[in-house]
C-alpha cells in the first residue's frame, strides 16, 4: 500500500514509497490528512513513512516528530496489562500467515485509550511485511455508547423494581392469608398486580423497540388505517378512563388521502403523544389531522415535480409547554419533560417509528403557549400493491 503527500504546503506528513499500484490513495486523489481515523504506516523496515492528522490529533505526537522514526518509538503502544504491544505482537518478525491485528483497546504514553488496528501488508503470501498500516481511533464515540447503554441498564433496573416489588408483596400477601381478606380488598389487590403486571410488559415492548430501531430492524406491516377513528379510540379510553370528555377537541380536515401504516405502531405513537400531553400538559388537548404534502417530495414538488400525499397529526396542549433549550433533545433516549414518573424512552420510539414509515416528526410551541408535537406521514400504498 502506497499514500500520497500532505496537501499541506510546507509540511511533509508522508514519504512516498517507491511503487505504485492501482487503487492507492494516491491514484484516488485523496489525501490522508483527509481520512477521520488516525493512520500510520510503516515500511518494510518499520520505519514511520505517513502520519496522517488526525493520528496526530489522537496521538499529540507532531507529525515531523514520528516519520522516518521506528513504529514502536514513534507509536509506543501498551496493552492493558502494560505490555508493549510491538515486542507482544511483533508483526515483522512474528508468523508469516497473520494478516494482521483484529481492532482493540491499547494505552498511549500517559495512560489514553485509543482504538487500534493493524493490517501486514505483503507481496505475497507468507512473504515478509512490505508495508504495516495501523489505523488509530478516538474511544469517546465508543465510551458515549457504552454511557448510553449503562443508563438504559440503570434506567430498566429502576423502573423494573417498583411493580415486580409490588406483584411480589401482593402475591405472597394473598397466598399466605387468603382467608383473612374481604372479596373486596382481594379485587383491589389483584387489579394492583395487574395494572403492575401491564407496566412491566410495556416496558419490555419499549425495550424490544429500541433494539429494533438502534438496528434498523424495525419492522412496517401496511394497513389501510383510519387515522380520524384511531385517535377517537384513544380519546374515548380517556374519558371511560375519568377525563372530561371537552378537554379533547379532535378537527379533521377531508378530505383526507387513504393512509397505508402499520396500524399497531400507529396506535403507538398515538397513545405516547397523547398521554404526553394529558399527564405534562394543560388545558384542552386539540389533535389536528389534516392532508399536506409529503415531507420527502417537497423538494421536488418545488422543483417543478408531482406532489405526493402525506397526512399530518398534530397534538397540542395549553401547558407550560417544553422550554426553548431543551426541544433539540426531547427525541433523545431518557429525555424526561417533568419529574413525574417515565422511562424517557417513549418519544426515543415515536420518533423511530415515524421514520419507519418514511415521515417526520416535530416538536415547537402551540398558539396557546403548550406543547406541540406535529408528524407527518407518506400515505403511499406497499410495493405489491403499487
Amino acid at each position: 500500500m502506497s499514500v500520497g503527500t500532505s496537501s499541506a504546503p510546507g509540511t511533509r506528513r508522508t514519504a512516498r514509497p517507491p511503487a505504485s499500484r492501482p487503487g492507492d490513495l494516491a491514484e484516488l486523489g485523496i489525501d490522508p490528512d483527509q481520512l477521520p481515523d488516525g493512520l500510520v504506516v510503516a515500511d518494510e523496515h518499520g520505519k514511520v513513512i505517513c502520519f496522517n492528522a488526525a493520528a496526530v490529533r489522537i496521538t499529540a505526537v507532531p507529525a515531523e516528530q514520528a516519520l522516518g522514526r521506528r513504529l514502536e518509538a514513534a507509536l509506543p503502544l501498551e496493552d492493558l496489562e502494560g505490555r508493549r504491544w510491538w515486542q507482544l505482537t511483533d508483526p515483522y518478525g512474528g508468523l508469516a500467515i497473520r494478516v494482521g491485528q483484529p481492532e482493540r483497546n491499547l494505552l498511549l504514553p500517559g495512560g489514553r485509550e485509543v482504538l487500534v488496528s493493524a493490517r501486514y501488508v505483503r507481496t505475497r503470501p507468507t512473504g515478509p511485511v512490505r508495508r504495516l498500516v495501523v489505523t488509530l481511533r478516538d474511544t469517546e464515540a465508543r465510551r458515549r455508547t457504552e454511557r448510553s447503554h449503562a443508563e438504559l441498564i440503570a434506567t430498566v433496573a429502576h423502573e423494573l423494581r417498583s411493580p415486580l416489588t409490588s406483584v411480589k408483596g401482593f402475591t405472597a400477601t394473598l397466598l399466605a392469608k387468603w382467608e383473612r381478606f374481604t372479596d373486596d380488598q382481594k379485587r383491589l389487590m389483584l387489579e394492583t398486580v395487574d395494572a403492575d403486571a401491564d407496566r412491566v410488559t410495556r416496558l419490555i415492548a419499549e425495550l424490544l423497540d429500541i433494539s429494533r430501531i438502534d438496528s434498523g430492524r424495525l419492522e412496517v406491516r401496511r394497513q389501510p388505517v383510519d387515522i380520524g377513528a384511531a385517535v377517537g379510540r384513544h380519546i374515548q379510553a380517556y374519558v371511560a378512563a375519568g377525563q372530561p370528555a371537552e378537554r379533547f377537541l379532535l378537527r379533521v380536515q377531508h378530505p383526507l388521502p387513504d393512509l397505508w401504516a402499520d396500524p399497531d405502531k400507529i396506535d403507538q405513537v398515538l397513545g405516547n403523544l397523547l398521554e404526553n400531553a394529558v399527564r405534562h400538559g394543560e388545558g384542552t388537548v386539540t389533535i389536528d389531522i389534516t392532508p399536506s404534502a409529503s415531507p420527502r417530495e417537497r423538494d421536488h414538488r418545488e422543483q417543478g415535480g408531482a406532489e405526493h400525499a402525506a397526512t399530518s397529526v398534530t397534538v397540542s396542549d395549553e401547558g407550560p409547554g417544553i422550554p426553548e433549550e431543551s426541544m433539540n433533545r426531547v427525541f433523545t433516549r431518557f429525555w424526561r419533560g417533568s419529574k413525574r414518573g417515565g422511562t424517557g424512552l417513549g418519544l426515543y420510539i415515536v420518533k423511530g417509528i415515524v421514520e419507519a414509515h418514511g415521515g417526520t416528526i416535530t416538536v415547537g410551541r402551540a398558539p396557546e403557549g403548550g406543547a406541540q408535537f406535529r408528524f407527518t406521514l407518506p400515505v403511499g400504498a406497499p410495493a405489491y400493491l403499487a
